[in-house]
């Protein structure tokens, strides 16, 4: 379950993470599943080989494609990467190494929570224009994206969530697209989600395949 709270998702770093062999860590995964206490969001990048006999590159053999595990309560995640690791201490009063933990790895706590209510926000906002067919994140052996959107009508929309204290700049665009070239990702619409807003470079932006949401706009999950 810690390992699971803190590392990325990915079913072999989990295993990795957590020191037990692949198939004992499928059958854990399985029960916490038939629990209700995890879901697994499964990968959708493209197979490396498209016929039998296809070549891979010798860099890409060992590579594997593979699924994530997510908690499905946003506080079960808190739970153990937080309180867990330090339950005896925190039971005798002592704290002070739960809040260090917990001031150094803040993000754990919230990223991946905006993360999906970002999602969420971004299907009601389509709605109305341009409904989703599917949504959630995406990753390959390249990068990993908070967001990657199909529409009805076949647009693609590539989105990044920041949950920072500052206002996000046009860098954090320009890094999106780079990554989205890297991945070759051909995308219509560009979606930027900030807690503190935008910069004034950004709010001009005269792009018009370009969303951008801040804190005020979550009011729709309402």
């Amino acid at each position: 379950m810690k390992a699971i709270a803190k590392g990325d998702g990915k079913l072999l770093n989990i295993f990795k993470r957590a020191r037990v062999s692949e198939s004992f860590g499928k059958e854990m995964i399985t029960e916490l599943e038939k629990l209700e206490i995890v879901e697994i969001e499964k990968s959708r990048e493209a197979p490396l080989k498209t016929h039998p006999k296809q070549k891979i590159k010798k860099h890409l053999r060992s590579y594997r494609i593979q699924s994530k595990v997510r908690f499905k309560e946003p506080f079960m995640r808190f739970w153990f990467a937080f309180v867990e690791p330090y339950h005896r201490e925190l039971k005798n009063g002592k704290t002070e190494k739960f809040w260090t933990n917990y001031h150094k790895h803040y993000d754990i706590s919230v990223s991946l929570a905006f993360e999906q209510l970002s999602n969420n926000l971004l299907e009601i906002y389509q709605e109305s224009k341009d409904p989703l067919l599917e949504k959630g994140s995406f990753w390959d052996q390249h990068s990993e994206f908070d967001i990657l959107a199909t529409t009805k009508s076949g647009k693609t929309i590539l989105g990044e969530c920041k949950y920072k204290n500052r206002k996000i700049c046009k860098n954090e665009l320009t890094k999106l697209k780079e990554k989205a070239a890297q991945s070759n990702i051909k995308v219509d619409i560009y979606a930027l989600f900030s807690l503190s807003g935008f910069s004034n470079e950004l709010l001009q932006n005269k792009e018009k395949n370009l969303l951008l949401f801040e804190a005020k706009d979550f009011i729709l999950l309402l």
